[in-house]
């Protein structure tokens, strides 16, 4: 039977989902209406579905892993295991009140009533805490709920949160921390066919994350600049054809790049290049 991977067919995690698999290597043709679309260089077929059908389509075995977000895993994602987190699609499920509310933490919510488009993670979050509240399950939204007098609070996904400010609420704590990620059925994810899947993402992901640098300078300066770029293990230096320099080259972390620069040019880099890395293990 051939491996089949579902895939978010729109919002925001369909694109950088698209571009992963590409990035992984896989050869396949999209096209606007498909709902299963064949891999070319291995045998897999991309189940093109709504993000939110994911987890259940794994559940039952219609898919053998897909790619959704954490918060709907929480919401509707049981028997399911994370197998990679794929770093992006990052977002948050929070609890808010009215601007005007006294309530500053989600301690405080006992008695009242929460409206939410995930009421599973929700009330399961309360109960977690011993908080009684009444969870109230809507279907976007979500933020006019205290305007029309629904609910007391809300629980909603954000990622910066203007949604929240333009409709006058005030975010009081985070009850999921969410990214897209790679799921299976839990005890099955040691297969091959997922541990192949998962190698060819995790080494993406760790790719975006790291840029290779390489730079010439002289060889007093070796011991500075490899404490400045450590890499992986440890800095490659190669004696250039004129005396008394060398070639340097290293991993590096993408994020640290703005202030590794001119570190090292004022230890005496030259020719100093940055270079994207496709895939890393």
């Amino acid at each position: 039977m051939t491996f089949s991977l579902a895939v978010p067919n729109k919002g925001r995690l369909k694109d950088p989902s698209v571009q992963l698999l590409a990035d992984a290597g896989l050869s396949f043709e999209l096209t606007d209406r498909a709902l299963s679309v064949p891999v070319r260089n291995i045998d897999m077929e991309l189940l093109f579905v709504r993000t939110e059908d994911i987890p259940e389509l794994v559940s039952d075995g219609v898919a053998d892993v897909g790619i959704t977000g954490t918060d709907l895993v929480a919401e509707h994602g049981n028997g399911l295991e994370t197998i990679v987190d794929l770093g992006y699609g990052h977002c948050r499920l929070v609890a808010a009140v009215p601007a005007s509310s006294e309530i500053e933490k989600t301690d405080e919510f006992s008695g009242m009533r929460v409206a939410t488009a995930h009421p599973n993670a929700t009330a399961r979050y309360f109960a977690d805490r011993g908080i009684d509240v009444d969870v109230i399950a809507l279907r976007g939204s979500v933020e006019v709920a205290t305007k029309i007098g629904v609910a007391d609070a809300i629980v909603d996904l954000v990622s910066t949160g203007s949604t929240l400010r333009v409709n006058g609420l005030r975010a009081v704590g985070t009850l999921i921390e969410s990214q897209a990620i790679l799921v299976g059925r839990a005890g099955e994810t040691d297969r091959a066919q997922v541990r192949q899947v998962a190698t060819a993402f995790r080494a993406v992901t760790a790719g975006r994350l790291k840029r290779y640098l390489l730079l010439n300078a002289p060889a007093t300066a070796t011991d500075v600049i490899a404490e400045l770029i450590p890499g992986l293990e440890a800095p490659t230096v190669v004696p250039l054809a004129e005396d008394d320099w060398v070639a340097i080259h290293s991993v590096v972390d993408a994020e640290h790049i703005w202030e590794l620069l001119p570190r090292l040019e004022a230890a005496g880099g030259k020719g100093i290049l940055v270079l994207p890395i496709e895939q890393l293990l």
